[in-house]
């Protein structure tokens, strides 16, 4: 990934934080029959002496874990906002023009080696880890053991769980750094009267901490 230095993030806990709020990922490898991408819900986790590992699972129909051999090098896609930025929103446009649109968006490439686990009790701790984080900000959360057990047995026969071993994670978050902070600002206040959510505009457009 081409990542200017304006727009590097290499700090992992910023990194991991927003795969956290974006735990939506594509899952890319290359198998016999060429690249695949598959897009699975993924959770972080740490270990000692790696950058992480992150866990997930695939539906036991799905033919991507038989066609990957264990320690398959694969990379892990996650994208945040994006938005498409208009000239018209920096007052430089009122003083001669000399501007272009752009694309601000923010994503995170985790490369690491894959391995796959047909094992029940695995898939129950992983679902119940994803369902417990995206419930978590409920009112009332719904628990897997909500379910009945002779509905959720059955389920989780039909999934197998991988984990990948982060080997190197890298973020490029697009968000106007190299501009002046009164164009930034200009351009955070023009997506709020366009009712772009306030989550958004944070990603889109860095301002500087409030001191």
């Amino acid at each position: 990934m081409y990542i200017p230095d304006f727009f590097r993030e290499q700090r992992p806990e910023v990194l991991w934080a927003f795969v956290a709020e974006h735990p939506l990922g594509a899952l890319i490898a290359v198998t016999a029959d060429g690249i695949t991408a598959n897009h699975i819900p993924m959770i972080w986790q740490a270990r000692a002496g790696t950058p992480g590992v992150l866990h997930g699972h695939v539906a036991r129909a799905n033919p991507l874990w038989k066609a990957l051999v264990p320690d398959t090098p694969v990379l892990a896609i996650f994208s945040g906002a994006n938005r498409y930025i208009t000239p018209s929103w920096y007052p430089a446009k009122a003083d001669g023009g000399r501007l272009v649109p752009t694309w601000n968006y923010s994503v995170v490439h985790a490369h690491g080696s894959i391995r796959f686990f047909a094992d029940r009790d695995l898939n129950l701790r992983h679902v119940s880890e994803l369902v417990d984080r995206q419930e978590a900000r409920r009112a009332k959360p719904w628990n897997v053991a909500d379910a009945p057990a002779d509905f959720i047995n059955p389920m989780l026969s039909r999934i197998v769980s991988f984990e990948i071993v982060v080997a190197r994670v890298i973020g490029k978050f697009k968000a106007s750094q190299q501009r002046p902070e009164s164009e930034r600002r200009a351009v955070a206040a023009a997506m709020a009267a366009e009712d772009i959510p306030f989550a958004e505009r944070e990603e889109l457009i860095r301002l500087p901490a409030p001191p």
